[in-house]
């Protein structure tokens, strides 16, 4: 064999143990994300995985109904709450890696309506001429920011005048779609979604003293601790290029 044949074989040799390490060591991680985190996943998650080499699965849903899943053995290997108490909860359970835990964003509460004329800058003023049918807020029992709603509506004094008119999601970003669908009036979001929508209707941004920082922790689940895209995942959110899509998306930063 000649010299430059037996170089090219051995490189292509070179060249097909490199990718198939590659791929070995490509793994994936399943990830429970709060529904409010959703747009920013849809820009991270292929940004992630062009970075990284792995593979991100992407589960939406209410941060509660994760944890009850994760202490009854449901194959997450992160999860992106919507709180800082449910991850502190797996912490302290053993379920989730405590030194992992942070807080990768800061939500914001926004009462919104699709109709730009619904109301103004005031929507504390709205709420208490109680001039709708319906409003929307996810269920407090199982998501953050449908707590955080409850909390505003109970510091105006009005949780208890607007019980017949409320209209619960079973998380945030269903408690969006039907504000968006025009179920009701308006309801309380995320104001990330309100950003990711495009649609800026009538929005009235909840402010802070209505309500307890939404403070959104991560965590690694126990059972993923030595899952490298898991860790992966974690680092990743605290990069520059992931802290970016956060902020641009009306989250503050930690």
């Amino acid at each position: 064999m000649s010299r430059p044949a037996l170089f090219l074989r051995h490189s292509f040799v070179a060249a097909l143990f490199a990718i198939t390490a590659s791929a070995a060591q490509a793994q994936e991680v399943v990830a429970a994300v709060a529904a409010n985190f959703a747009a920013a996943m849809t820009r991270i998650e292929p940004a992630f995985e062009q970075a990284s080499g792995h593979q991100l699965t992407v589960v939406l849903g209410s941060s509660g109904k994760f944890v009850a899943q994760i202490q009854q053995g449901a194959p997450f290997d992160v999860l992106l709450s919507a709180d800082a108490e449910r991850p502190a909860l797996l912490a302290q359970s053993g379920l989730g890696v405590p030194a992992s835990r942070f807080t990768y964003a800061i939500g914001q509460l926004a009462l919104w309506s699709p109709d730009p004329d619904r109301f103004g800058a005031d929507g504390a003023t709205y709420l208490r001429t109680g001039g709708f049918r319906h409003l929307v807020i996810a269920n407090p029992a199982v998501a953050p920011y449908g707590a955080a709603a409850q909390q505003t509506l109970e510091k105006l004094g009005l949780w208890s005048v607007v019980q017949n008119k409320i209209v619960r999601g079973e998380d945030i970003g269903q408690a969006y779609a039907m504000t968006a669908s025009g179920a009701a009036e308006a309801g309380f979001v995320a104001l990330s979604q309100v950003l990711a929508g495009g649609k800026p209707g009538s929005t009235w941004q909840v402010p802070q003293e209505l309500y307890p920082a939404l403070k959104q922790d991560a965590i690694l689940i126990t059972r993923a601790r030595d899952n490298p895209a898991a860790k992966a995942l974690l680092d990743y959110l605290k990069s520059p290029p992931a802290r970016a899509v956060i902020a641009e998306l009306g989250y503050r930063l930690p």
